[in-house]
C-alpha cells in the first residue's frame, strides 16, 4: 500500500538548523553521545528536536531493533535500543531516517533520543 507522503509547508512547517553547540547525551552515568555537529528539528508545534550524527554515537550501546515508525513529512524511522556497559537497557530509546523525505534530507546519518528517557546536556562548544 501506498504511503502518504506530505511537505512541509506553511501549515505545519519543518526546519532544520545546525544546533551550533555541543550536545551531550548520557544514560545514567554513561555518555552515550556527544557532538558539536547536531541538527536542531523544528516541526509546527512539536518541541525542537535533536539530531545527532550518528558516527557520534558510542556504537558499542547500540542494539539492533525490529521497530519502525513512518512519518508522512519524514519518511521511515528506524530504532536502536541502547545497553550500556552497567547493564541498563533502554528498548527503541533512538530514531533515525535513513532515507528521510527531500524536505528533509539533512537529517539523513543522524538520530534522535527521547528526551524523557535520557539527559540531554546543551553547552557552549568548548565546554
Amino acid at each position: 500500500m501506498p504511503r502518504t507522503v506530505l511537505v512541509p509547508d506553511a501549515v505545519h512547517p519543518i526546519t532544520i538548523e545546525p544546533t551550533g553547540r555541543r550536545v551531550v547525551v548520557r544514560v545514567g552515568a554513561h555518555v552515550v553521545a556527544d557532538t558539536c555537529a547536531a541538527l536542531t528539528l523544528r516541526e509546527a508545534s512539536y518541541p525542537p528536536v535533536h539530531y545527532l550524527p550518528l558516527a557520534d554515537v558510542d556504537a558499542s550501546v547500540l542494539r539492533p531493533s525490529d521497530t519502525s515508525s513512518y512519518c508522512p513529512y519524514k519518511g521511515e524511522a528506524n530504532y536502536h535500543t541502547v545497553e550500556t556497559p552497567d547493564g541498563v537497557r533502554l528498548d527503541d530509546l533512538i530514531w533515525g531516517y535513513e532515507q528521510p523525505y527531500p524536505a528533509v534530507a539533512a537529517i539523513a546519518g543522524h538520530v534522535a533520543f527521547y528526551p524523557d528517557r535520557v539527559t540531554i546536556t546543551v553547552t557552549d562548544p568548548a565546554s
